[in-house]
């Protein structure tokens, strides 16, 4: 069942790439978007969506889900309603599955592989099990939550808040990134919030161009925002 702010008619997830969908964003994760990943192995829900009926009936009539991956724990939503929806695993960095009490979670500490395309890779900072998750299809996507938001010129940038759990190892993780990548295996990232500074694009393209471009040595001594 769902509560009763549930009931009200959402808008429909927004097609990405084929068998990629974007939420619209969602109060219960602080404006957070969510993404659901159609796979043959098993679908992929990244973060949650508002649990309504509408939502509920797009993932069902996609075939349900296997895996809910979250990549920080501002993206826990309706987990529990979720999980008891689709008996779906649900995949999340081990330093925040404490969170979860009483459901059964699959966690991990570097990374983990939810299929050969597929893996889940903790980049800590924002929060002490903030993760992203990476998807060889596509030219490779990157899923970073709020690892990676887009600013109003709509490129990705790691942003520092009061709520930041550890800024440096934030920018190393960004590195990380850098070094894993190349413009042949990433080429899109699906940020987890500020959607509304893609204007309309539905992902942010020549992702691992825009991550080399960015001053980390600069933002070392950006100021927290409050």
């Amino acid at each position: 069942m769902t509560d009763a702010a549930g009931l009200a008619a959402s808008k429909p997830p927004r097609l990405v790439f084929e068998t990629l969908f974007a939420f619209p964003p969602n109060r219960d994760i602080m404006g957070g978007t969510a993404y659901f990943l159609q796979h043959e192995t098993g679908n992929i829900l990244v973060d949650t969506p508002a649990w309504d009926t509408d939502n509920r009936s797009f993932l069902e009539l996609q075939g349900g889900v296997r895996w809910l991956f979250l990549t920080h724990r501002g993206g826990m939503g309706k987990v529990k309603e979720i999980q008891q929806a689709f008996q779906c695993q649900v995949l999340v960095q081990e330093q925040e599955a404490y969170l979860l009490p009483g459901l059964a979670v699959t966690t991990f500490q570097q990374s983990f592989e939810l299929n050969p395309q597929t893996e889940a890779i903790w980049t800590c900072g924002h929060s002490p099990g903030s993760s992203c998750l990476y998807y060889q299809g596509y030219g490779g996507v990157l899923f970073t939550g709020r690892h990676l938001l887009p600013n109003a010129q709509g490129l990705p940038i790691p942003l520092r808040i009061s709520k930041t759990f550890h800024w440096p190892r934030q920018l190393r993780n960004v590195q990380k990134l850098r070094d894993r990548f190349n413009p042949e295996t990433l080429s899109t990232i699906c940020p987890g919030a500020n959607t509304g500074f893609l204007r309309g694009q539905r992902a942010i393209g020549q992702a691992y161009e825009h991550l080399m471009q960015l001053d980390l040595t600069a933002h070392a001594t950006m100021q927290p925002l409050l």
